[in-house]
């Protein structure tokens, strides 16, 4: 029974971290007053370069880089479309994440032949710390390029915070996009910025997935992890620590799949699958928080001097 607890949990953890570098850039566009529905595609678009990158010059770290690279592009339509031009956020959002869909579907048949080794990212067990019961094998034997993207969401967390400049921007024109104008607060600016972030932590989110988990590129890998991504951000009242906690219930959702048939549980894989997307549902639907979410998110672009 404890293996299979320290399996579940190392399980929950792996696929975690994709989530958790998503929804932790996903944060940074919601409290500008950017709701990004567009990060499956860019995690998706983040798998696909970087398993091209990797597989075309034989080195994971080139994989990282363009995998980041792709999801900055994919921000910066993004950015285009709901800073500049001012189109709804979730119409412009689902259309990319089927643009990105069908052009990696269509750009792996092209460019990935199947049963390619792709070179990605091994577990690196801590020392000491790996040998722990339950824990360790869960929280000190991840990738390291997990352990890097988890020290960037740290980072991150703390550059956005109201203890830095940056953070009390964010905040302000999430919060009061017409008084933070006024107040000198160049809110365009600070919302094309934002959804930047949100595009390459998505971009590095996939590339985990890939190049770290999976080894490999199918279609649709990512498989709604990005709309989990955006819900984790609701489900964790637009916290970091909140975020965290709904990323690792979401993972370890996922992890069931896998777990539980080989305890012999005889539960039906479809409802399984299902499982995260079930409190997602909950989620969205109020039930597992009641918090409300920046006030720009319900009016992100109010025709305001240059607000708008």
């Amino acid at each position: 029974m404890i293996d299979t607890l320290t399996d579940l949990l190392a399980a929950g953890v792996a696929l975690a971290v994709p989530v958790l570098v998503a929804a932790s850039g996903e944060l940074v566009g919601e409290r500008s007053g950017v709701l990004t529905m567009s990060v499956e595609g860019m995690m998706l678009t983040g798998a696909f370069a970087s398993v091209v990158g990797a597989t075309t010059t034989g080195s994971a770290l080139v994989g990282v880089a363009c995998g980041a690279a792709a999801g900055l592009l994919a921000g910066l339509l993004q950015a285009l479309l709901s800073v500049v031009l001012r189109a709804d956020q979730i119409v412009t959002g689902i259309a990319a994440n089927a643009l990105a869909l069908a052009g990696t579907t269509f750009g792996a048949r092209l460019l990935l032949e199947r049963g390619t080794v792709v070179p990605g990212f091994d577990r690196v067990a801590v020392p000491w710390l790996s040998d722990l019961p339950v824990l360790g094998p869960a929280l000190f034997q991840q990738t390291g390029l997990a352990y890097v993207l988890l020290a960037v969401v740290v980072g991150l967390g703390f550059l956005t915070s109201r203890r830095t400049t940056w953070g009390i921007a964010l905040s302000a024109v999430g919060e009061d996009a017409a008084s933070a104008d006024r107040a000198g607060v160049p809110v365009r600016r600070v919302r094309f910025l934002a959804v930047l972030v949100v595009g390459v932590l998505s971009g590095l989110a996939g590339t985990q997935l890939a190049l770290a988990e999976v080894h490999t590129f199918t279609d649709n890998m990512t498989a709604g992890a990005g709309y989990l991504a955006v819900v984790a951000v609701i489900a964790g009242s637009w916290r970091p620590v909140g975020v965290a906690v709904a990323a690792l219930v979401f993972g370890l959702a996922q992890a069931l799949q896998f777990t539980l048939p080989a305890l012999g549980v005889d539960v039906p894989f479809a409802l399984l699958v299902m499982l995260p997307y079930v409190l997602a549902l909950l989620a969205v639907a109020g039930l597992v928080t009641h918090s409300r979410p920046p006030s720009g998110l319900t009016t992100p672009f109010v025709r305001l001097g240059r607000t708008a």
